[in-house]
């Protein structure tokens, strides 16, 4: 089970939202591109944010180029899931290689600073603050061996390939 506070953003959050282009030159060292993390968007976040929090958005989260860091940065800065209407495939696809699950869910009953619970197993999702519940489709179990694993990395590196266990 996640437990964490909702940090609320809108439609068309792209790569360069979440890790601003001219910020690159710090690819080589990830704990300082971290603590820039949606620096453009919300200037307070990476010093807002704790650990086991989520980012929910819109629609189309991660559009744009193909930047693996945005996930990585996403989740070193302590989000545990991002929860959005719906997300670009390649941002989706790095996200789960680095552990950082995304769920696909309506994110219209979720205000910012709203207290959340997530059950990744049963896709389901208990807005504590406004008690609304909420569902995703549940994942399928690989999936959730590779997250649970930290990665694609650590999963290939503990099991040695896809095999369901």
């Amino acid at each position: 089970m996640l437990r964490g506070k909702a940090f609320k953003f809108g439609d068309n959050i792209s790569t360069d939202h979440i890790v601003p282009g001219r910020l690159l030159h710090l690819r080589s060292n990830l704990p300082e591109l971290a603590k820039h993390v949606f620096e453009d968007t919300d200037p307070a976040f990476a010093q807002r944010v704790a650990s086991g929090d989520f980012v929910v958005a819109g629609k189309n989260f991660g559009l744009g180029s193909s930047r693996e860091h945005a996930p990585l940065i996403i989740k070193m800065s302590g989000i545990s899931a991002v929860l959005t209407k719906s997300v670009a495939r390649i941002f989706f696809r790095n996200a789960i290689n680095v552990g950082l699950p995304v769920l696909i869910c309506d994110t219209d009953k979720i205000n910012d600073g709203d207290e959340l619970e997530v059950d990744l197993k049963a896709g389901k999702i208990n807005n504590l603050t406004n008690k609304a519940q909420l569902s995703f489709s549940r994942m399928p179990e690989v999936m959730l061996r590779i997250l649970n694993e930290g990665g694609l990395i650590p999963y290939i590196t503990k099991y040695g390939n896809f095999r369901v266990l």
